[in-house]
């Protein structure tokens, strides 16, 4: 990514997100940018664009962290974990534009709102395809109802934009350690022994000596 582009994409996150999508016009970030028009129109087919581009970079980013950890792993246990884990760290890494997401979202175009469904029912299917394997496997509880598991591990992890602060008590890292803990706990079938068998992480709040 250019330098000119990364500027004009931050300067937008911090200006849709004291003003709204639609509080701000193109000459503004123009200005604020430090650019011209013809710079922006450069980077940028429109101001609808740029939103879709602030959406589509975390979404992007989470899906092929998902579709690594397929691949590089080969048990469930071990796939869910570090899914859930880069799902966790997205909302410190792309917090601005998370913010934007959730504050803008309705005021993207139709054509650009059904690229980034897609790439969400991607990721979506990707969570539901580990669990599903899992289940088959014997790895996870073969009587919890996939649908519901699925949704309510992905509906836990997003709702971590509503609450987490980066200079707040506990790290990223250290959430998602808690959130691997609480979802393994309610997949793996067992004891707390067997659990701690298949984490790639002990917790940092276990007291383990």
């Amino acid at each position: 990514m250019s330098r000119l582009r990364s500027t004009i994409l931050e300067t937008s996150l911090q200006l849709f997100d004291q003003h709204g999508f639609h509080g701000v016009t193109v000459n503004q970030i123009v200005a604020a940018s430090g650019t011209s028009k013809g710079g922006f129109y450069h980077h940028f087919q429109s101001k609808d664009e740029l939103l879709f581009v602030i959406h589509d970079t975390f979404i992007t980013y989470v899906l092929k962290e998902a579709g690594a950890a397929n691949v590089i792993h080969t048990s469930p246990t071990a796939k869910i974990q570090a899914v859930i884990h880069s799902f966790v760290k997205v909302f410190d890494l792309y917090k601005p534009h998370i913010s934007v997401f959730y504050q803008e979202s309705n005021y993207l175009k139709p054509e650009y709102e059904e690229r980034i469904k897609r790439k969400r029912d991607e990721f979506k299917d990707v969570i539901f395809g580990i669990i599903h394997e899992g289940q088959k496997s014997g790895d996870f509880r073969k009587e919890l109802p996939l649908e519901v598991t699925a949704m309510a591990v992905l509906g836990m992890v997003n709702w971590i934009y509503k609450w987490y602060q980066q200079d707040g008590r506990y790290s990223i890292d250290e959430i998602a350690e808690v959130y691997i803990d609480l979802i393994l706990h309610f997949l793996l079938p067992g004891s707390s022994d067997h659990l701690i068998r298949h984490m790639s992480k002990v917790p940092f709040f276990y007291d383990i000596k």
